[in-house]
């Protein structure tokens, strides 16, 4: 299969299960909640959404800020605008393609600061496991710092989603699941062994071994404190935004920090799950917002308010920097760029 077209198999399934979910939620509500929805949207106060574009700004700086860090360990120093560019223009290629994001902003330093693509794709893998540490420990201390409240919730649709596929994989289904995964470990470790041997194997080692370097540079900076304190402050800097958009709705004007923290945390995974977040995001906001009270149409409408505003920071921002990056780089970089 044409590796465009799996692209664009890839793209219509992530969004198709967004747009299912949408269709979840609204399909069975009554004319009177739908109306509800929309008086939702047409009470809040836009221009309180402003402080939190500048907040996400800050966000999206910072975090080139931090992946720079990982690059000086490498011997290179790219500019920290070109670095913002190159995650911005990521962003916007996820909202896309998931996860492709990830490798354009990697090619997009490469091309304009010189830096091994392997190389970057290992600091890229880096940060992000720093992130999804980071997240898992939002995660336990939203649900430590509200036991009673969030518990319910995150039993509810983590735990038990997770038990129940575990009990169909059990008996003898569990044997042949078990059975299979050692046959294609197996095959792997095979191909693995003969295919080392080819010109294909020997560019793959060495490409892996960049991506390993590149990996590596998080325990060789020599400012791990500021990287320490970019991550920190990234997610910080999330916490806020979502504090922010709750003054922007009379219904959510109230809510306290413990709110903020639980929409952060577990509005996070519904980024991930579905194409650009659209569908999961609003459905898993809503159902965190019913915790604390808040009307599941309100709650429904607040989760697509936020959800416009990143999207469309990360819109404007992504393609600016798009047509930014020529400009920005009329001079070529001489090789090896700032190479220490």
């Amino acid at each position: 299969m044409p590796k465009m077209l799996k692209t664009i198999i890839k793209f219509i399934c992530f969004l198709a299960i967004g747009l299912g979910l949408i269709w979840l939620v609204t399909h069975n509500l009554t004319e009177k909640e739908k109306q509800d929805i929309v008086m939702a949207f047409k009470r809040a106060n836009y221009w309180l959404i402003i402080p939190v574009i500048l907040v996400g700004v800050a966000s999206h700086w910072y975090r080139a800020v931090r992946w720079k860090l990982l690059m000086a360990p490498l011997g290179y120093k790219p500019t920290t605008l070109n670095t913002f560019f190159a995650v911005m223009v990521g962003y916007l290629v996820n909202l896309a393609i998931p996860r492709l994001g990830e490798v354009t902003r990697c090619g997009i330093v490469a091309r304009y600061e010189k830096v091994p693509v392997d190389k970057l794709v290992g600091t890229m893998i880096a940060e992000r496991a720093v992130d999804l540490l980071l997240l898992i420990l939002i995660m336990i201390g939203t649900v430590v710092v509200q036991i009673d409240l969030v518990s319910a919730f995150f039993i509810e649709h983590v735990v038990k989603p997770v038990q129940g596929k575990a009990d169909k994989v059990g008996g003898i289904n569990g044997w042949i699941i078990l059975a299979v995964a050692v046959v294609i470990i197996v095959l792997i470790f095979l191909g693995i062994r003969i295919l080392s041997r080819s010109k294909v194997g020997l560019a793959i080692k060495n490409m892996a071994r960049g991506v390993w370097t590149g990996f590596l540079s998080i325990g060789k900076m020599e400012k791990k404190g500021w990287f320490i304190f970019y991550s920190i402050l990234i997610w910080a800097l999330y916490f806020t935004m979502m504090y922010l958009g709750f003054m922007c709705m009379e219904e959510t004007r109230n809510l306290g920090l413990k709110a903020a923290l639980s929409v952060l945390a577990f509005g996070s995974v519904g980024m991930i799950v579905t194409q650009g977040g659209i569908g999961a995001y609003q459905l898993i906001v809503q159902e965190t917002l019913l915790l604390y009270g808040v009307a599941y149409t309100t709650g429904y409408a607040f989760g697509w308010i936020v959800w416009s505003a990143q999207t469309l920071l990360v819109v404007i921002l992504g393609f600016g920097s798009l047509i930014a990056l020529p400009i920005y780089n009329k001079n070529p970089v001489p090789e090896p760029n700032g190479k220490i």
